[in-house]
């Protein structure tokens, strides 16, 4: 199936490993131009020239911290500045820290609503007048299937990244009629490096090994196993893509059924 990206223009963040580098990965296989960000530029870097290598195709690497409220900004203009335009959104973060609700500080809630919610706001408002030029404009934001189905000791992700959905169905209400498109992924246990250090955490604290760990958190898929994030990814470019163009407000869960309800 041809999804139509070839010579779109894509800003991926948080994408120097995991699931926004696997994201940025297959747009660019697709054909895209694609910029990426992460807060490391010596990483970022790395995994733009890894990316290009792999798909000869044209890719930049922005360093930035998105938890801060002037780095959206200048990530949209480097993207325009470096490809002449932006057509794809990706916005995604590292997630909070973990921890049940009484261990948790003000500064840990101030900083997870940064990272977690204002980032999204920050990137959308700073893309949007360049959205609007598009032929085919889309905005994915990434999340988690925490929104639907809480995760034990991550207070701070369930509670931010549901509002995070919250904005993107309102996004997807409001300027539908300008004709841009606005989804969420919902990811669930997919083999990352945050994931790796989410068992690790959880190892410590049960005593544990994290493979045991791992195994049990497994276990909760029908599939028995946690997802690659290449899985992710195929969903991703598929719904930003114009080959999805009459699907908007969509909140995915890609989490091998981990999830358990039924809307």
């Amino acid at each position: 199936m041809d999804l139509n990206l070839k010579d779109k223009i894509a800003l991926v963040a948080g994408a120097s490993r995991g699931l926004g580098y696997a994201a940025a990965l297959t747009l660019a296989k697709e054909g895209c131009r694609v910029a990426v960000n992460s807060r490391d530029e010596a990483k970022i870097k790395a995994a733009a020239e890894k990316i290009e290598r792999e798909t000869g195709a044209q890719v930049v690497g922005l360093a930035g911290d998105v938890g801060k409220p002037d780095t959206a900004e200048k990530l949209v203009e480097q993207t325009v500045q470096a490809f002449g335009g932006l057509d794809i959104l990706i916005t995604n973060s590292g997630g909070p820290k973990p921890g049940a609700f009484e261990s948790l500080g003000e500064a840990d809630w101030e900083n997870a609503v940064s990272l977690s919610l204002m980032s999204h706001v920050r990137l959308i408002r700073a893309a949007l007048p360049w959205l609007r030029k598009s032929s085919a404009p889309s905005v994915l934001t990434v999340t988690s299937y925490s929104v639907k189905q809480p995760i034990p000791n991550l207070a701070l992700s369930n509670s931010v990244r549901a509002a995070t959905v919250g904005l993107t169905k309102s996004l997807a209400l409001e300027l539908g009629r300008d004709g841009i498109r606005f989804n969420s992924i919902l990811p669930g246990w997919t083999e990352t490096e945050r994931v790796v250090e989410l068992m690790t955490a959880r190892a410590a604290a049960s005593g544990a090994s994290v493979k045991e760990e791992t195994r049990k958190q497994s276990a909760e898929s029908p599939l028995g196993r946690m997802g690659r994030p290449e899985e992710f990814a195929a969903a991703a470019a598929f719904l930003v893509s114009p080959a999805a163009s009459y699907i908007t407000g969509v909140m995915l869960t890609v989490d091998g059924g981990m999830y358990k309800g039924t809307l």
